[in-house]
Order: structure tokens, then C-alpha cells, then sequence
């Protein structure tokens, strides 16, 4: 692998009524919050048709965070550790995130968004339509998240990756 460095600029930022990881939905499936997405003023143009689609996907960076990184960590829906790249623990080697939201509308450089699961000034790095046919295949194997699969609804995130 090379070592050049990658940098991103954030393109905006994602509001929330989370103030902390702490007590915040662990996934949007879980998440009944509302929250904007808005972009810097050059990206506006952007959102174009965006409106069309009922789900967006969300990357951004994972700022609040806690920069200690394990390859093995205890997942919220879970007490046994597991590999860091079989969860979804905000903790990683390059903190992103990534989340599927509903669109609620999308007006001038903001998007209103129901499902959210991010912490409050969460910076945006990138939007994606979501597209069934691309993003959800038909024949899935959830691995040992199948035997906690009902808890995502309501399990909230503790201090464990603050």
C-alpha cells in the first residue's frame, strides 16, 4: 500500500437533536429522530432530483469519536468481542460513517431527513440515492447479528466508543 495521505473536505453538516454518542440510536433502522443535511452553498446545485428518491445514503466522518482504535471491539448489540470490520462500531482506522435515511424534502441546500442516527454537526462527506436494485441484495447472511437483529429498534449507544 502506498503512503500518501487522502483528505476530504467536508461538502456540509448533518444536525441532529444528538448532542453526544451517548443514548443516541446505534442504527438508523432504530433511529425516530428527524434531522438536516446541509450543504456548503457551492454543493447546493447537487441536490438536484435528489428529491425524486424516497432514501438517501449518508458518509460522513465520525468526529466525535474516540480516536482508539481495536481491531477487536464489543458491539452494542452483542457481549462478545468481535472484528472491527464485523461491526459497526464508530471507531476505526478512517472514521466513516455511513447511514440510510428517508428523505423528507429537500429545499435550496438542505435536505429534512427522518431516521437519523448521527451525532449533531456530524461534517458530511458525500450523498448517494438509494437504489434497491444497487444497495439491497436479495440473498443476505447477517452473520452473528442474526440472533440480535430485534434489539436494533431499540438499543441505544452507550460511553463504550466515546
Amino acid at each position: 500500500m502506498a503512503d500518501d495521505k487522502l483528505e476530504y473536505d467536508p461538502i456540509g453538516v448533518i444536525h441532529t437533536p444528538f448532542e453526544s454518542p451517548e443514548g443516541m440510536p446505534i442504527q438508523p433502522a432504530g433511529a425516530d429522530a428527524t434531522g438536516t443535511v446541509e450543504l456548503a452553498p457551492r454543493y447546493a446545485a447537487g441536490l438536484q432530483d435528489l428529491a425524486e428518491f424516497s432514501h438517501c445514503i449518508l458518509l460522513y466522518h465520525f468526529h466525535a469519536s474516540d480516536d482508539d482504535v481495536s481491531l477487536t471491539v464489543e458491539p452494542f448489540l452483542d457481549e462478545t468481542e468481535r472484528g472491527l470490520f464485523a461491526t459497526r462500531a464508530p471507531q476505526r482506522p478512517n472514521p466513516i460513517g455511513l447511514s440510510v435515511v428517508e428523505i423528507d424534502t429537500v429545499t435550496g441546500r438542505e435536505i429534512t431527513v427522518n431516521g437519523v442516527d448521527v451525532v449533531d454537526g456530524t461534517p458530511l462527506l458525500d450523498i448517494k440515492p438509494f437504489v434497491p436494485q444497487f444497495d439491497a441484495p436479495d440473498d443476505v447472511d447477517a452473520g452473528w447479528l442474526e440472533t440480535s437483529q430485534s434489539a436494533v429498534h431499540s438499543k441505544r449507544a452507550d460511553d463504550r466508543f466515546c
